[in-house]
């Protein structure tokens, strides 16, 4: 049994250690090459070899990692926009070849790089780190070295407890920080932040980091992404150089682990962590860790992680109330210093943008460099003219049955018959245009559309949006009438 177990195990590390691809999707891993050319060779037949050189002709394939094919893009905008246009379909493809994918996921060729810290982190009061913010110096691992544990990844200097702002909803979040930052024993291990985007986590472990190192400079603090974490791991199997690996994350003296979500279904990651999390624990080394979720409402992750993320301390973070949303704007214009923002400008920002901390910032920082550049004062009127997309957005979220009733009366059609089987073109068109613009206008994915069009797989919503994109360039009536609808729908 042992002996088996060693087979799988090595199995599954050789899977996962393939090579790269250099950047032209033909190099894959060995044993994987046949299936993933395939795949490369079905997105050419549906898509175009100008869509595949483009998109799919710049990821590499990694490997196989718990039902999920894993890739590798070398930005985060063709990642983005391969997850966004193309990953259900893509998902299919490697489905029709190994049944037990279930998903794929796109990492960062070099996430240090491409994903500077302070950018993708929630924060509060702090603001939006600029390119350039300082920041501690990074040094990435080559292959086969460890990076001093110090250097991993930087840290954003605004990212401090004096810039933090305090309210109801974070003040348990806030005080357990302050706590493991200025104690010199461990008063909970682990500490376990949750809450949704933008509402401070981020900001509270670069905190924490600071405070600590400037107690005792000697410590050694990493600070990293989940996807970083699984990142290192893959390359560290690939290069066959796992020891470097765990001597880079389980010799520290704070390990804070950002989005642990993200290791979801991910097994080898898993087990890799677990036991990362347990010599971490064993040898008295704080770790802190965070999600967009509770530890028991985690799904995917082992049952054995999510008890012993529930050990030490949890602590949730609230969406903002008004008098928080209120003090981080009045800091924020306070730090900015060289435009006058009206307490009645704030107040009207701090009740009307409610969804997280850093788009708060964003619009309230969109005005001020609105005002910098065109010389203006910042009044009410201009306010809401610069955020009028903003205030729109978060006054109202349109769903998929406000677009199918708009439609429907649009083209005089009955709402049923939008939903129904029919394929005669006076429902199917309309229907195609429903369709369309759920696409555009809401955030619901692909498959989610089509269950809500009387249960139609995502191919038939994704040949309808490819569809009405192509009749808007060439029928200028058909534009006309989406662009009415569109506008029809967002006032």
């Amino acid at each position: 049994m042992g002996a088996q177990r060693g087979h799988v195990q090595s199995t599954r590390a050789s899977m996962m250690a393939g090579e790269f691809d250099g950047g032209d999707g033909t190099r894959t891993p060995p044993g994987s090459g046949d299936a993933w050319g395939r795949v490369c060779d079905k997105f050419r037949r549906e898509y175009g070899e100008h869509a595949y050189k483009t998109w799919l002709g710049q990821v590499g394939f990694v490997g196989i990692d718990g039902g999920s094919a894993e890739l590798a893009a070398p930005t985060r905008f063709v990642r983005d926009w391969i997850q966004r246009n193309y990953g259900p379909r893509l998902r299919d493809y490697f489905s029709a070849e190994n049944p037990q994918i279930r998903d794929i996921t796109i990492h960062l060729r070099n996430p240090a790089a491409a994903e500077p810290v302070g950018q993708t982190g929630g924060q509060t009061g702090g603001g939006a780190p600029s390119p350039s913010a300082p920041q501690t110096p990074g040094t990435a691992a080559q292959p086969g070295q460890a990076a001093t544990p110090q250097k991993m990844e930087a840290l954003d200097r605004r990212y401090t407890f004096d810039s933090f702002v305090v309210g109801k909803s974070n003040e348990l979040a806030y005080a357990a920080a302050k706590r493991i930052a200025e104690s010199q024993e461990i008063p909970f291990n682990p500490l376990f932040l949750y809450g949704g985007v933008g509402l401070g986590k981020t900001h509270l472990m670069h905190a924490i980091a600071w405070e600590v190192t400037r107690h005792d400079p000697t410590k050694k603090v990493v600070y990293c992404s989940a996807e970083k974490f699984m990142f290192e791991f893959v390359a560290a199997l690939r290069y066959k150089d796992s020891h470097a690996f765990k001597q880079k994350y389980r010799t520290v003296d704070l390990l804070m682990v950002d989005d642990v979500q993200f290791i979801a279904n991910k097994d080898s990651t898993q087990e890799e962590f677990f036991h990362t999390f347990n010599a971490l624990i064993d040898n008295r080394r704080q770790v802190i860790i965070t999600a967009d979720r509770s530890p028991t409402d985690l799904e995917g992750i082992e049952e054995r992680i999510v008890s012993r993320l529930g050990w030490g301390l949890v602590a949730d973070i609230h969406p903002t109330d008004y008098e928080l949303r209120l003090g981080i704007l009045q800091s924020k214009a306070e730090q900015a210093g060289s435009v006058m923002v009206s307490g009645d400008v704030l107040e009207f920002l701090a009740r009307r943008i409610t969804s997280n901390v850093r788009e708060l910032e964003g619009a309230l920082n969109r005005v001020m460099a609105y005002a910098t550049l065109v010389g203006r004062p910042i009044t009410m009127d201009m306010t809401r003219d610069v955020l009028q997309d903003l205030l729109r957005a978060n006054d109202r979220k349109l769903t998929v049955e406000e677009i199918q009733r708009a439609v429907a009366d649009y083209y005089n059609i009955r709402l049923s018959e939008i939903l129904s089987q029919r394929r005669a073109r006076t429902i199917a068109r309309p229907r195609q245009i429903a369709m369309y613009l759920s696409k555009q206008l809401t955030a619901r994915s692909l498959p989610d559309i089509g269950r809500r069009f009387g249960g139609r797989d995502h191919t038939t919503v994704m040949h309808a949006v490819r569809k009405i994109e192509d009749l808007r360039r060439s029928d200028s009536a058909m534009d006309e009438d989406i662009t009415r609808l569109s506008r029809v729908l967002e006032a």
